[in-house]
């Protein structure tokens, strides 16, 4: 059945896969998919259509592009997504020009600002009870002669991940973690010899492998209240330079405590759409300690539609279809994971979710977004066999390797 929606995808990476799957999946249609390259994730599929625009993510073009993706469909309804943070930031700022032509669900700036800087969002952890990690932040300015307020090992990420990103030095990593006072003057040393001259954070480091991280993920109607919320136990994250702080095998889990204390918080502050919770469990006091709010589903959030409820399927139904949802909370056990298993249980430490993850695998409860029955075909499952395979050499080189030396 031909929908009278089409989904507009910004960015190829494996959320974008993922996100455009679970459409697949729910309507059987194929969105359109529109990133500044073509990644693998995205590569040689036929359940979406992808379409390269050169700096999509800069400002002076990505109105005017959008503006003439959305004349080539007049008949169509077209729901706009962000796969990642500078989408998800771009389309908030333009949200206004952008509401002509698609379906926004997304908050409005002035909301983002309160949510992002992140001395108003410690503000918002205070007032709604959220635990969070000592904090603090060092500049361009002080950094020689800065000491962390807490106790070593410390985290350290930068605070523009925007300029971040586009900073090249050696040794770069997403996320760093310092051990003492010289690793710390060594790795902010590098950064600050670099472009990159913003603001970083430094975080105290909760002590827990992997398997203490839990991400969460939300779906706010535009009634304003929540739909869908679904928590996740990571067992492994990645370990690559670029990947660190990113999910790689997730099982779902549940804490109803948890997910009413973040459903009374979206609710209160008017927040709509999707929203994706990184924290980590703490042992010490046995508290969650909120890292950060994403304004968009997760990189790895297709965990969410694998357990049983289509991420994507509540955007559509709410904003395309008008139907009316009530409020699930995520309880289905399933295991998602992007690496082969031989990776996940060589380097994952938790033993007791080892053995869950091998009874899910047996009871066929196991998911891979990027490999997906119905779009395989012998190119792409070349691509994805040999990118699986790099996992094995990437784990084997970078496994809990987060300082400055490779």
């Amino acid at each position: 059945m031909e929908q009278p929606f089409l989904p507009i995808l910004l960015g190829s990476d494996m959320n974008a896969y993922g996100m455009a799957r679970a459409f697949y999946e729910a309507y059987g249609l194929k969105p359109l998919v529109l990133g500044r390259s073509h990644l693998t994730a995205t590569q040689d599929s036929r359940i979406l259509h992808f379409q390269e625009i050169k700096n999509l993510n800069q400002q002076e073009v990505f109105v005017p592009a959008l503006e003439k993706v959305a004349k080539q469909y007049p008949d169509k309804k077209l729901l706009l997504l962000a796969c990642g943070d500078d989408y998800a930031k771009l389309i908030i700022k333009n949200k206004p020009a952008l509401q002509q032509y698609f379906t926004v669900p997304y908050i409005d700036e002035s909301l983002m600002d309160q949510i992002l800087l992140k001395e108003n969002f410690y503000k918002m952890c205070e007032k709604y009870h959220f635990k969070y990690p000592g904090t603090t932040t060092v500049t361009a300015d002080n950094y020689e002669d800065f000491t962390p307020p807490f106790d070593y090992p410390i985290i350290l990420k930068a605070s523009n991940s925007v300029a971040y990103w586009a900073c090249s030095f050696p040794g770069k990593k997403k996320v760093f973690v310092a051990h003492d006072e010289a690793e710390k003057s060594a790795i902010l040393k590098a950064i600050y010899a670099s472009t990159y001259q913003d603001t970083m954070i430094v975080q105290e480091f909760i002590p827990g492998d992997d398997s203490y991280m839990r991400v969460l993920n939300a779906y706010v109607g535009k009634d304003g209240k929540v739909k869908l919320m679904c928590l996740g136990n990571p067992i492994l994250e990645e370990h690559s330079p670029e990947g660190i702080g990113s999910y790689a095998a997730i099982i779902t889990t549940h804490d109803e405590k948890l997910m009413d204390q973040v459903r009374f918080f979206l609710e209160d502050i008017g927040y709509t759409g999707f929203a994706n919770f990184d924290m980590k469990y703490d042992a010490r006091d046995g508290e969650y300690k909120l890292f950060e709010i994403n304004l968009r589903n997760g990189r790895s959030s297709y965990f969410v539609t694998a357990a049983g409820y289509n991420l994507m399927k509540y955007v559509a139904d709410d904003h395309m279809l008008n139907i009316k949802q009530d409020l699930t909370y995520g309880d289905n056990r399933h295991l998602w994971m992007i690496i082969p298993k031989g990776v996940l249980f060589k380097y994952a430490s938790n033993e007791k979710m080892k053995i869950e993850a091998k009874s899910l695998i047996r009871q066929g409860k196991w998911t891979n977004s990027l490999y997906f029955k119905q779009d395989m075909n012998f190119k792409r499952w070349v691509k994805l066999t040999l990118n699986n395979l790099n996992y094995y050499r990437k784990y084997k080189k970078y496994f809990n390797k987060k300082g400055l030396e490779e």
